[in-house]
């Protein structure tokens, strides 16, 4: 039997996560009570699994989404963890996790609990809470090389530290300090967003400055210069966001300038920002202005959210494989306004409306979300066309939190939650 691609549709304040058939919306499962860490995300698993924190159970679940077809139930294991939930990493081999935690609904850092886990047979977990420094740290999970190394990313003061996997799992009960057996030097306060390239054991992470780099040797790493944001001619920006493509391993940013003021979003400027891990080569080319964080990735295009005063869309890269190909905008798909959207003179993120995007490596679907109306556009990116529109029985406000699945796709290459 060919299984559908599908899509886990989380609506974390209502606290609802439902499991839908593509394109056609039928819903094959439901988690009711559940809340979903929206910025640690959904994190794709070897052998078609997913991974999120629910942020007010304090439990990582592994989630097996073709699971119901063959009498297996949709939650395969629960494990607790520190909590609220700040990033989620994995090894590429999906056993050995790591969770750290954030501000939540604070207005300052509190928190200082890293959770390393270790998953077993279906059912089957063991997870140990650590003390290692009070902010919202990033995290990464490396493999190769030996035994996985939790690599965590902090802003203020800028630092990465390194940590065996195995040392945080031998820790004492009730919350010991950890050590870190290598501290790197960052930029501080504006480091934001993480991936891994898990051929080479090489981890990124975006700072203002650029995106700097480290590649493991044994339990250390050794760091290389930093990637620069400028390229083809357009310079300044910061970069939000960073992730693997692993269909054309290639690291993929949006890079943001403009004015300072929150209030004048409406006037940032959104870059999409490429390298390729093989030939080396960088590219940026212009989204568009207003407000563009993350963005999905499907099997021949990068798909990323844009919202504005003046009407929101879907922008469509195409992104060749091959070692010549240079990605260019290839659709702008009109998104139906939200009611509770940003406005200008206020701020894109306080008390409104966002919209949650997602794809696969395996195909060419992406699912936008209309944060407050429960509703979720299906795009085909391949004919640059829109499908249909799925509906949810929760508002989706704060936009929810997607992923789309395809049986195979290998989206467990990016080992970070997105």
């Amino acid at each position: 039997m060919t299984l559908p691609p599908r899509l886990l549709v989380a609506d974390q304040v209502a606290g609802r996560t439902a499991l839908l058939d593509l394109p056609d919306g039928t819903e094959r499962a439901a988690l009711n009570g559940r809340h979903l860490a929206e910025h640690a995300g959904f994190l794709a698993l070897r052998g078609d699994r997913t991974a999120f924190v629910d942020d007010r159970a304090g439990e990582l679940l592994v989630l097996d989404p073709y699971g119901p077809d063959a009498g297996r139930p949709l939650v395969e294991t629960a494990v607790p963890v520190a909590v609220p939930a700040e990033h989620l990493s994995a090894d590429p081999a999906g056993r050995h996790l790591a969770v750290t935690t954030g501000l939540g609904r604070n207005w300052e850092a509190w928190s200082d609990l890293l959770t390393a886990v270790v998953l077993g047979a279906p059912g089957h977990a063991d997870a140990v809470r650590v003390r290692t420094r009070v902010g919202e740290p990033g995290v990464t999970v490396v493999g190769g090389g030996g035994e996985p190394l939790v690599v965590l990313r902090h802003r203020e003061p800028g630092e990465l530290t390194v940590h065996r996997h195995s040392d945080l799992m031998a820790a004492a009960p009730a919350c010991p300090p950890a050590e870190a057996l290598q501290r790197i030097p960052l930029p501080d306060h504006d480091a934001h967003g993480d991936a891994l390239d898990p051929l080479t054991g090489r981890l990124f992470a975006a700072a203002g400055s650029g995106v700097h780099r480290a590649r493991r040797e044994g339990d250390k790493l050794i760091t290389e210069p930093p990637l620069p944001w400028g390229a083809d001619g357009r310079s300044g920006g910061r970069g939000f966001y960073l992730r693997l493509d692993p269909v054309r391993r290639t690291l993929w940013s949006c890079v943001r300038g403009g004015p300072a003021d929150p209030g004048k979003w409406p006037d940032w400027t959104n870059d999409a920002w490429w390298h390729q891990l093989d030939t080396g080569s960088t590219g940026r080319l212009d989204l568009g202005p207003g407000l563009v964080f993350r963005l999905a990735v499907t099997a021949r295009h990068i798909a990323y959210a844009r919202v504005h005063p003046d009407g929101d869309e879907l922008v469509l890269l195409a992104a060749p494989a091959g070692p010549g190909g240079r990605p260019h905008v290839t659709a702008r798909l009109p998104l139906p306004e939200m009611a509770g959207a940003p406005r200008r003179g206020g701020t894109p993120w306080d008390g409104v409306q966002r919209r949650a995007i997602a794809g696969s490596p395996g195909g060419p679907l992406v699912a936008v979300s209309r944060g407050g109306h429960g509703e979720i556009h299906l795009f085909d990116a391949d004919r640059a066309v829109p499908l249909t529109t799925l509906t949810v029985p929760t508002p989706l406000d704060d936009g929810g939190h997607l992923a789309l699945l395809t049986p195979g796709d290998g989206a467990h290459m990016d080992t970070v939650g997105r």
